[in-house]
């Protein structure tokens, strides 16, 4: 691509491409795949990669809320949709753009049941979540009979399928807890088929799952993180492609006497004559204030520059003393060579939280060759 002039965010397809076969590669044949689309894709372009997840076959796409999923469907996306987090008042735009809703309470069941009634509905595919110890949303194991009575009294909903989700797939300190959440799911899931009289789909494993637990497969898995290239550990990392790279430039370059200031509250006071530059990248866009003051870094003409002083709004500033540049140049703050993950590590985070905090209000390149 042509030399950035602004900040941009660069959505490489053929990376996500990549990292699809991967994780595919590490199934069964028979195994279907559900590729978690949520938090804007993970901070770079939803309807981007739903359209190419549904190019390379995936099976079903997730979202976490209605408004995401009903995104995808004005923009043409026809894969099953899983929403996974959704609220009793958005029942009714579920229907209206046929999404499939998480239903992780009997209230939410009961609601629901009372919506399709009221449209006539039948047989319309809904979700079960059970709670083997996470302990955010879902059934307990022991609700099941309940459940399934609801289920029995109404023709209007079919469980299209059965879900968990471990709380520590990507720790190796803590496999016997993923095992016991394993049992815990195959448990209930079985006592659920058995009462349904038919099988739903059984899901449990995330991208670490997926990565640490082949054998808890069952009939489709659940892969986020790891499409946008991260798989939580430096062995798995170097398999997968970061489908995301964000760049800026260099906007001005100030020569600070010592003793000098840069920045809001005297975040950075000079100690000695310093060079130093600014670029248009800030907290609205992504970059968290926790950066700033000797934490967290770019890279410039292949140098680590440390960002200093306090992260503004729309601007931040890094220390380029021991770096020849001029304003314009190309500014790296992660990409495949410069790791998120490594960035976010500085300030005690992890690649979630930076990749998907980047704001709508950056310039998007999606690179196809």
């Amino acid at each position: 691509m042509s030399k950035i002039t602004e900040t941009t965010l660069i959505i490489n397809l053929n990376a996500l491409e990549h990292n699809f076969r991967y994780m595919t590669s590490r199934l069964n044949p028979a195994t279907k795949i559900m590729g978690v689309v949520k938090a804007f894709a993970y901070g770079s372009d939803s309807v981007v990669i739903a359209k190419k997840l549904t190019d390379l076959k995936v099976d079903y796409l997730a979202v976490a809320y209605v408004s995401e999923g009903v995104h995808l469907r004005k923009n043409g996306i026809k894969t099953p949709i899983l929403v996974l987090h959704p609220q009793t008042t958005n029942f009714k735009e579920i229907v209206d753009y046929q999404l499939e809703p998480n239903l992780y309470s009997s209230l939410m069941i009961e609601r629901f049941i009372a919506v399709a009634k009221e449209k006539n509905l039948s047989q319309y595919p809904i979700h079960l979540k059970i709670n083997t110890g996470m302990n955010r949303i879902g059934l307990l194991p022991d609700a099941i009979t309940t459940t399934t009575e609801q289920l029995y009294n109404t023709d209007t909903i079919v469980v299209k399928s059965v879900f968990s989700h471990l709380l520590a797939s990507e720790d190796q300190e803590n496999i016997a807890f993923a095992k016991q959440q394993i049992a815990t799911f195959q448990t209930a899931s079985n006592a659920l088929i058995e009462k349904l009289g038919y099988a739903p789909l059984r899901h449990t494993l995330n991208t670490s799952g997926i990565l640490n637990f082949p054998e808890a497969q069952f009939d489709m898995v659940r892969t986020g993180i790891g499409l946008y290239g991260f798989g939580n550990a430096p062995h798995f990392d170097k398999n997968l492609k970061p489908i995301a790279s964000l760049k800026t430039i260099v906007s001005q370059i100030h020569h600070i006497k010592k003793g000098e200031t840069v920045g809001y509250n005297f975040g950075f006071i000079a100690d000695k004559d310093c060079k130093t530059a600014t670029l248009p990248l800030g907290h609205a866009d992504g970059i968290s204030r926790a950066y700033g003051k000797g934490k967290g870094f770019v890279f410039i003409n292949g140098k680590k520059a440390p960002m200093i002083g306090n992260i503004c709004m729309d601007m931040l500033m890094v220390d380029i003393t021991d770096i020849a540049c001029v304003e314009g140049d190309e500014v790296i703050v992660f990409d495949q060579d410069h790791s998120a993950e490594y960035l976010a590590a500085s300030i005690s985070s992890i690649s979630y939280e930076l990749i998907t905090s980047i704001s709508q209000r950056v310039k998007k390149v999606v690179l196809t060759d």
